[in-house]
């Protein structure tokens, strides 16, 4: 603000506004600290992979898709994969995503 009011009564209004704007400011760097100290804790990669295999339900079960990394239909039953062997799963007759079409994305259509 370049002027201020001349009048008090003005003046502790303008002093209300800030200090409901200065403590709205604090707010939200309380709540910016603590996503950076939850993200800092955090024992998930921020990485996603560029290709997953899915597999079925039981230990030792067979892969049931390939998925482009990050595709949210994608289980919980998933593992990492290089593109070659990606390529590999596919050929191998996995099925392919019908939501991300990692047969697409790979070049196999």
């Amino acid at each position: 603000m370049s002027e201020l009011p001349p009048d008090l009564p003005r003046l502790r209004t303008v002093e209300t506004f800030l200090r409901l704007q200065l403590a709205a400011v604090q707010r939200a760097i309380v709540r910016q600290e603590q996503q950076v100290a939850i993200h800092r804790r955090s024992p998930l990669p921020d990485v996603v992979p560029d290709w997953m295999l899915e597999r079925g339900i039981g230990q030792g079960a067979p892969p049931v898709a390939v998925h482009v990394g990050g595709c949210h239909m994608a289980g919980k039953r998933t593992e990492t994969l290089e593109r070659d062997q990606a390529v590999r799963a596919l050929t191998d007759g996995v099925e392919a995503c019908s939501h991300c079409r990692p047969d697409t994305a790979l070049g196999l259509l």
